[in-house]
């Protein structure tokens, strides 16, 4: 099985018996010189079940690991102290942004929810760093906000899709509930403009969580990389783990339609 939570233990204990070391997205974009390293930078972007990404930061945190968790901000009751927790723990705390969608293309009504949000995550801990929010159903890119305003000017130090370059750090997610899912990716990857061309990369194909493991144990994975985890997808309960493999078949049909489309 794959997508319960001592298979990501089982990966995160695989990287660290290979001697990889662990940074935050603001500690990797600080520490540009480690080019000679092997890293990783463990993203979560945390869209749902809060609850999960409590329990992977509680697990990083026990075998000392710092890892960076980017919330996506809904109001349900709980959420709150969830961040907390996991700043507590030492974490990076950061802002899954969807501004744009959720204001429906109206730049000055994103850039004031944006603000606002912002300032509410910065309650718990210093906010140097923002991921996009992909948003496959919406007409909307989020980043698109950045073509009118400068995240910089806010103290943002970075955001992956324009201050990494995929050709030298290794990007992986789990969208589509895999780790191949480029049929299924509306935006979760490297834009048409700064695309991936790094041969060694390209070449890369992992399917499941096991695949990596494999590669990691036999020192065939790459030596820099970024891993995006999605925490709703990860459980160690029967029944949310099915409902989560079902519902998301039925969201890749969606979004397989909606790459074709948009190609």
């Amino acid at each position: 099985m794959d997508f319960i939570l001592s298979v990501y233990k089982e990966l995160l204990q695989a990287l660290q018996l290979r001697d990889f070391l662990f940074l935050t997205f603001s500690q990797y974009i600080e520490q540009q010189l480690l080019t000679d390293k092997r890293l990783i930078i463990l993203r979560h972007d945390v869209e749902a079940r809060y609850g999960n990404a409590l329990r992977m930061a509680e697990f990083q945190h026990s075998m000392g690991i710092r890892g960076s968790y980017y919330f996506r901000i809904t109001g349900r009751p709980g959420n709150e102290e969830v961040i907390r927790k996991i700043a507590a723990l030492g974490h990076e705390i950061g802002y899954h942004y969807d501004d744009l969608s959720v204001c429906r293309g109206n730049h000055e009504k994103a850039m004031e929810r944006f603000q606002a949000n912002l300032a509410y995550l910065r309650r718990f801990a210093p906010v140097t760093t923002i991921t996009m929010e992909g948003a496959p159903l919406s007409r909307y890119d989020n980043r698109e906000i950045w073509k009118k305003y400068d995240y910089r000017s806010m103290g943002i130090l970075a955001e992956p899709y324009f201050d990494i370059d995929f050709n030298e750090l290794f990007y992986i997610t789990d969208t589509g509930r895999r780790w191949d899912g480029h049929l299924y990716n509306v935006r979760d990857k490297a834009t048409k403009e700064n695309p991936v061309t790094n041969p060694e990369f390209l070449k890369l194909r992992y399917h499941s969580t096991h695949d990596i493991i494999r590669d990691v144990e036999n020192n065939d994975f790459p030596r820099q990389s970024m891993l995006n985890f999605h925490p709703q997808r990860w459980h160690d309960k029967p029944l949310p783990w099915i409902k989560e493999l079902f519902w998301q078949n039925a969201k890749n049909q969606v979004k397989r339609m909606l790459v074709n489309f948009r190609n």
